[in-house]
């Protein structure tokens, strides 16, 4: 893992040189038609709506439309594959995010390699999720909760939106790291979860915040910590997993990659435009509304997160033995 990660770095750090004219005028041209932005789950998710506004300002930015295309399938891989065999010329992107990092590992064959085959643009957000329990267990702190799952090893079930998801490895890295003994319990989708631990099948869940906040506002569900280093405006009095297991960790992210091969140009436009939608005042608060922060940077500094990320869960995978479904 070590050298594709040291070499994915040093290419997402490193620009493309051209004759400044040249580059220049490419740059201004872009974009001259439709975009296509492909997104690798079903209409109605969190990275969908994401997409949608970020397409939405891209597009009144660049003067073009920016098409979303949904086309799930295998967690995401499905349209991975098809944005990173497309041209890389800049009209066929793609909405990664954690769940591309964690199948880096998860899948064992995949006809692409994330980190060598792929183009960072810009990251969008970071979304948290929260450490939630069914209000019959009788916990209302993380130690609590992790004195009490010590007392019942093995006997507390917790729900995920299904193997390998970050909802199951948030979870197992949490019982990595707090010396837990849970049973995982993978649902086909996070809204099936949800239902069962309201209906108190299972105990707890690691879940994103939009699905669950409004059970947590009342009562039917009860927030222990956000996921999160910091906490969260959304669920102001609900502390982090941090404060109580150092150095715990688990948020989603989500932003733009290209082809291996996009111009650089092209690239750093798509990025500047991306930057400046992020920094208005509508954008930043519909992605609090989601549960998201609005996360700016550069090519490089995406290319750093999703190496960053895909080691992280590389280790989580392998100590849980996480298979897909």
């Amino acid at each position: 893992m070590k050298l594709p990660r040291r070499r994915f770095l040093r290419l997402a750090a490193g620009a493309a040189v051209f004759p400044a004219l040249p580059r220049i005028a490419r740059a201004q041209a872009y974009p001259t038609k439709p975009v296509r932005l492909v997104v690798g789950f079903p209409p109605g998710g969190v990275g969908d709506i994401l997409a949608r506004l970020m397409g939405q300002s891209l597009s009144s930015r660049l003067g073009q439309p920016f098409i979303i295309e949904n086309r799930p399938g295998a967690g995401g891989n499905i349209g991975t594959d098809a944005v990173v065999h497309a041209p890389a010329d800049g009209y066929t992107l793609f909405l990664a995010n954690t769940a591309n990092a964690i199948n880096a590992t998860l899948y064992e064959k995949l006809n692409f390699d994330f980190i060598r085959d792929i183009e960072p643009v810009g990251s969008i957000a970071r979304a948290p999720g929260v450490l939630e329990v069914n209000p019959a267990v009788p916990v209302r702190t993380v130690p609590e909760f992790i004195a009490y799952a010590k007392a019942n090893s093995g006997r507390i079930n917790y729900g995920s939106s299904g193997n390998g998801g970050l909802a199951h490895v948030a979870a197992e890295l949490f019982k990595m790291m707090a010396g837990v003994n849970m049973q995982h319990v993978p649902y086909r989708g996070s809204g099936p979860a949800l239902t069962d631990l309201l209906g108190g099948q299972v105990q707890a869940m690691f879940d994103n915040v939009p699905s669950s906040i409004e059970h947590i506002r009342s009562g039917k569900l009860r927030a222990l910590a956000v996921t999160s280093s910091t906490g969260m405006e959304a669920l102001p009095n609900v502390p982090t997993v941090a404060e109580f297991v150092p150095g715990y960790e688990a948020t989603g992210f989500f932003g733009i990659i290209a082809p291996k091969g996009t111009p650089r140009d092209v690239v750093e436009r798509i990025n500047k435009a991306m930057n400046v939608a992020l920094g208005e005042t509508n954008l930043r608060a519909r992605l609090s509304e989601l549960g998201a922060v609005a996360l700016v940077g550069s090519p490089a500094d995406f290319g750093k997160l999703i190496a960053d990320e895909t080691e992280k869960w590389a280790k989580v995978v392998k100590v849980s033995g996480a298979r897909p479904d």
